[in-house]
């Protein structure tokens, strides 16, 4: 046997298929282990990369603030800008060796900024992929949770950095430069939300704890507590509410000044991730259970499901204007969904284009029926 042509891939080769001749001869499918697909001629092995995917866990993902066509996730190495629509990758930012634990983008989209396991905060330029600025040893082990505020500030026109690590700490930054360090949790903050004016934030932690601070004075103003591993936290968005889950496999809904008020049995697998529609009528969750769940807010019923992930969904977004949601998963996978129908309308717009403006309102009354006494344990057992 004698060997004629050899052609190398990026990545181990895991599979080959063939198919129907596709063009100039390339009848033939080839994926490897670093998440590329490629078609290649069988005789002459030319070939074209047809599609790429991560190839680890991802382990966040947004979409900038005011577009519904582009997204961003963040894995092993590398930070990822896809065409939503075409479901194609644009961008690729690698920092080798590393694992992107956060990202987000701050409101104009100008700024891509990173959360990393070597304790830094890098930014980047979206457009080329070009290192900003890097906050070194922003936390004590990763950095779990970043985000970025609303406005930007009066006298420097920069916008404010809010970030939370493996150390417990969360962290207010100006550019590369500290303004406060927070630290009351005892376990890694998961994950952390900053209202629409800029003067309050909550941050939701492992340790099972949920703490929201006052953002300018940086005390905090109030705190619950639970038997759980607290992974996802958001704000109905009239902020009188917020949604957590975790570990325990349920969703809580909590009064922002008071306490628990509904608890949903949501999943039978840990739950890792909310997101919340702006006008707060349906939001979602995906979990270790590898279902997308559609929820129906003041009403607490579950809409429709969604399967395909062969692994936990780690984090799932509503696209801007309410027309798909997108899903990422533990093993690599990115699943665009269509909305349901009365997800899909935006309601905000509606009564905008009617020269009205629409207020969201949480009408959930507290449905808890017990006497505080299992959040009073996990709050003595945490201050311990």
């Amino acid at each position: 046997m004698e060997l004629k042509r050899i052609v190398k891939f990026q990545g181990s080769v895991t599979s080959i298929s063939n198919g129907l001749d596709f063009k100039s001869g390339l009848d033939t499918f080839v994926g490897t282990s670093k998440g590329n697909q490629y078609i290649i001629n069988s005789l002459t092995l030319q070939y074209e990369l047809r599609g790429t995917a991560h190839y680890d866990q991802i382990n966040d993902m947004c979409f900038p603030r005011r577009s519904s066509d582009l997204f961003v996730t963040c894995s092993k190495n590398d930070i990822r800008i896809w065409n939503c629509a075409k479901r194609r990758e644009l961008l690729r930012i690698q920092v080798p060796n590393i694992t992107c634990q956060c990202i987000c983008l701050n409101p104009p989209g100008s700024t891509i900024l990173s959360g990393w396991g070597d304790s830094k905060i890098r930014a980047f330029k979206p457009q080329s992929g070009k290192l900003d600025y890097v906050i070194t040893d922003a936390h004590q082990g990763a950095v779990t949770s970043v985000i970025c505020t609303n406005s930007p500030e009066e006298s420097s026109g920069q916008y404010g950095v809010v970030s939370g690590g493996a150390d417990g700490r969360v962290r207010i930054w100006r550019g590369n430069k500290m303004i406060a360090s927070l630290k009351e949790h005892k376990g890694a903050v998961t994950e952390i939300k900053i209202t629409k004016d800029d003067t309050q934030l909550v941050s939701a932690s492992a340790d099972g704890s949920c703490i929201i601070w006052d953002f300018h004075r940086h005390v905090r103003l109030n705190a619950f507590f639970d038997t759980t591993m607290f992974k996802s936290v958001v704000y109905h968005p009239d902020e009188s509410q917020l949604l957590t889950c975790g570990s325990d496999r349920k969703i809580t809904y909590w009064d922002a000044a008071d306490g628990p008020i509904r608890v949903l049995e949501a999943s039978e697998a840990e739950i890792n991730a909310l997101d919340i529609e702006p006008d707060g009528v349906v939001f979602v969750s995906g979990a270790n259970d590898k279902i997308v769940k559609v929820w129906n807010y003041d009403g607490g019923n579950l809409m429709a499901t969604g399967e395909g992930h062969s692994l936990g969904i780690t984090r799932l977004k509503i696209s801007p204007n309410q027309q798909r949601i997108v899903s990422v998963g533990a093993e690599g996978a990115i699943f665009i969904w269509k909305m349901l129908e009365i997800g899909a309308r935006d309601l905000v717009a509606e009564a905008a284009a009617r020269g009205e403006v629409y207020e969201a309102r949480a009408q959930v009354e507290d449905e808890v029926d017990d006497d505080g006494s299992n959040y009073r344990n996990a709050r003595e057992r945490h201050e311990k």
